[in-house]
C-alpha cells in the first residue's frame, strides 16, 4: 500500500557515531530538537488536506531508537494518538541496526510503530569500518530478523560510492539485502557534505566521489535487481531541499536522480533491440515516456548520433521498464 508521509526529522540525536559522510544538520535542514508539540502541529496541518489518506507519521534524520528514552517516548506518544484515524495508519521510524533489541521492539510495537527502516549503507564490514559506521553486516542481519519476528514492515537503506566502495561492492551489498527480504529499500548515492570527514578526504585527494552519471549507471542496475526481487523501492537519491544543495561540496546529487537512472534503463533496453541503422518506433509502458526519451531528450539525441531515428510511444500492454522496438518499414 502506498502511503503519504508526514515527515519529522530528529537531527543527529542519540547516534553514538560520527560517520565519515554524515552531517545531519545539512541533510535534514533542521538544527533544533523537535518536540511533541511539533509532532502534533505537523499532523494537524496535514489532516487539513481533504485528500490525505493512509498517511504515515515518519521520524527520520537520526537514530531514533538510540535517543534518550523519555524523549523518544514523548514523540511516540504524541504520534500514537492519531493512529487508527481515517487518515493516519501508522508510524515509520529510521534507526541504526545496532540500536534494535527485544525491549526496543516491544516499545515500538506498543506505541503504534508499523515500519522500521535500518541504515545498513553497506554489507561490507571493510566499507562500514572505513566509514566509521560502528556496526557490522551481521548487526543488519540480526536486526532484520528481530523486526520481522515482531511483525514490522522492514526497510533497508544502502549507499553507493562510499569511501572504500566500488561498483562490485554495491552489487554485492544489493544482493545481500535481497537475501534478507526487506519490504522496502532506499538507494542513496554518496554526497560529500561540508564539515564531514569525507569532505576532508575529498580535499586531500584521497576520496573521489561518484559523478551523477557514474552513480546513475550503478543505481540503474540496482533498481532492476530490487524490482526483479519484488522489493519496493521507495527512494533513489537524496531529497532536494532541506539544506542539501547548500551543504553539498561534491558527489552524485540531482533533484531528478531516479529519473536519470530510469532513463538509462530504458536506453539500454532500447539499444539491445536495435538492429541496422534506420527508423524505429519504440514502445514503452504508459507513463514512462519522459524517462524513455531522457532529460532534455538525451536518449533521443544519443540514438540519433548512432544513426537511429526513434519515435517513442506509450503502450498499455507493457510493464515497468519493458521496451518493444519495431522497425518502421515503407513500401517502395
Amino acid at each position: 500500500m502506498k502511503h503519504t508521509t508526514i515527515a519529522l526529522f530528529v537531527p543527529h540525536k542519540g547516534c553514538p557515531h560520527q560517520c565519515s559522510f554524515c552531517n545531519q544538520k545539512s541533510i535534514s535542514g533542521e538544527s533544533r530538537s523537535i518536540t511533541a508539540a511539533d509532532v502534533e502541529a505537523a499532523v494537524e496541518t496535514a489532516k487539513q488536506n481533504p485528500y490525505l489518506k493512509n498517511a504515515e507519521i515518519a521520524f527520520f534524520g537520526g537514530s531514533f531508537t538510540a535517543i534518550d528514552r523519555g524523549y523518544m517516548l514523548s514523540l511516540l506518544e504524541a504520534a500514537q494518538k492519531y493512529i487508527d484515524s481515517v487518515k493516519i495508519c501508522g508510524i515509520r521510524i529510521s534507526t541504526r541496526p545496532d540500536a534494535v533489541d527485544d525491549e526496543i521492539c516491544g516499545i515500538l510495537k506498543s506505541h503504534g510503530v508499523t515500519a522500521v527502516e535500518l541504515g545498513a549503507q553497506s554489507m561490507s564490514d571493510k566499507v562500514l569500518m572505513m566509514n566509521k559506521r560502528g556496526h557490522t553486516a551481521a548487526d543488519v542481519e540480526s536486526a532484520i530478523d528481530l523486526l520481522k519476528k515482531y511483525g514490522f514492515e522492514t526497510g533497508l537503506q544502502m549507499m553507493t560510492g562510499l569511501y572504500g566502495s566500488d561498483k562490485n561492492e554495491s552489487i554485492v551489498t544489493a544482493s545481500k539485502i535481497i537475501d534478507l527480504k526487506p519490504d522496502t529499500v532506499r538507494i542513496y548515492p554518496t554526497v560529500v557534505m561540508e564539515n564531514t570527514e569525507l569532505a576532508d578526504l575529498y580535499y586531500k585527494g584521497i576520496y573521489r566521489p561518484q559523478t551523477v552519471d557514474e552513480a546513475a549507471e550503478i543505481c540503474a542496475e540496482l533498481i532492476l535487481m530490487f524490482e526483479s526481487a519484488g522489493i519496493r523501492i521507495i527512494r533513489v537519491g537524496l531529497h532536494s531541499g532541506g539544506g542539501v544543495e547548500q551543504g553539498r561540496i561534491a558527489g552524485a546529487f540531482h533533484p531528478a536522480f531516479k529519473e536519470i537512472c530510469e532513463s538509462k534503463i530504458y536506453l539500454k533496453e532500447t539499444e539491445s533491440q536495435l538492429a541496422a541503422k534506420g527508423e524505429y518506433t519504440v514502445y514503452v509502458p504508459k507513463g514512462a515516456l519522459s524517462q524513455a526519451i531522457g532529460q532534455k531528450k538525451s536518449n533521443l539525441i544519443y540514438l540519433a548520433g548512432k544513426g537511429y531515428s526513434c519515435r517513442f510511444k506509450e503502450s498499455d500492454s507493457l510493464v515497468k521498464y519493458q521496451v518493444l522496438v519495431k522497425e518502421m518499414k515503407y513500401d517502395t
